[in-house]
């Protein structure tokens, strides 16, 4: 059994370190240019939105729309932090104090609405991101309505990735723990999962607060990386394109979460040529998508080895069947 985990490490470690050495080499060698690597850098920021909106709306099934308002959180504490100190250290201090003052707030707005359900949730959630989004509007600090410019950019492709990578890894080793299985099982069943003795509240705030930490550490790369902020930037629609991403990949599905943040990324690149039509065609994309794969491109599964011998099986029982 230990072997197993060992080998399964390895070999998740070795393709996380060729999906690095690849990209690396791309972007050396003059392949990856400049626009390629803002879409690479938004792409790795949707994927840790995605994910941290996906342990509350997918694990633990709270539909929440305020993730942008943490996001927010993030993003401006970092961007003070470093244009106070614009040095390394300073830009990891605020990466980390983003996240630590979104999970705070996570925390103390989930302990009173949390005890909410369904759409109650989602009408308070999105309140209280409206909130955040006013404040920063009005701050002083944060430069207001004009926004904050000049934050100096220290995220590159090798901060990107492992920003990304652990985040991924960090959500799928605590949904693989008992708190993660306690999370999930408020999602198939709340009632039953109380009844067992299960603190709903309790494993509803823990996802909350997590959500959030990782909702600012996307926040706080976006800052470092596109140097400047404004509130608008994190209204309600981007709260809705989180949550699409989620969606569309699947909720409960950290593999689904990950390849729809790809896909519209490279959907939304590929349509910048035809700016009249491409909220139209993105949309319509959309639609089609959830017409004929409602439950998300990856449903509630992952992929794996397993899953891809599963399709090779179906795909020869079908051929079989058409010769016979």
């Amino acid at each position: 059994m230990k072997n197993a985990l060992k080998k399964g490490w390895l070999k998740k470690l070795l393709a996380l370190a060729a999906t690095y050495g690849v990209v690396q080499l791309l972007i050396s060698v003059g392949i990856v240019n400049d626009y390629l690597q803002a879409t690479l850098a938004t792409i790795c920021i949707n994927m840790v939105l995605a994910v941290s909106l996906n342990l509350i709306t997918g694990f633990t099934g709270q539909f929440s729309l305020g993730h942008a308002g943490f996001m927010s959180i993030g993003a401006y504490v970092c961007g003070i932090i470093t244009l106070g100190n614009p040095t390394l250290p300073g830009f990891l201090l605020g990466v980390l104090a983003g996240a630590v003052v979104a999970a705070v707030v996570g925390c103390l707005v989930g302990l009173p609405t949390l005890r909410l359900r369904g759409d109650y949730l989602a009408i308070a959630t999105l309140g209280m991101s409206e909130i955040i989004r006013i404040v920063f509007l009005n701050l002083e600090v944060t430069n207001g309505a004009a926004g904050l410019n000049g934050i100096p950019q220290f995220i590159n492709w090798t901060w990107l990735f492992i920003f990304t990578a652990g985040t991924i890894l960090l959500i799928v080793n605590f949904l693989h723990s008992s708190h993660g299985r306690a999370c999930i099982s408020i999602r198939e069943d709340e009632i039953a999962a109380e009844a067992m003795g299960i603190n709903t509240t309790k494993y509803k705030v823990i996802s909350f607060t997590i959500g959030a930490f990782f909702a600012g550490v996307a926040g706080a790369m976006y800052a470092s990386y596109f140097y400047f902020l404004k509130p608008d930037l994190f209204g309600f629609l981007k709260s809705v394109d989180i949550l699409v991403i989620v969606v569309l990949g699947g909720m409960g599905s950290i593999s689904g979460s990950i390849i729809a943040a790809v896909l519209l990324a490279l959907i939304s690149t590929v349509l910048q040529s035809f700016p009249e039509l491409r909220m139209v065609i993105y949309s319509l994309v959309l639609v089609v998508i959830m017409i004929f794969r409602p439950q998300g491109l990856m449903g509630s599964r992952e992929i794996s080895l397993s899953l891809f011998k599963k399709w090779s099986e179906g795909l020869r029982g079908r051929k079989q069947k058409e010769v016979a």
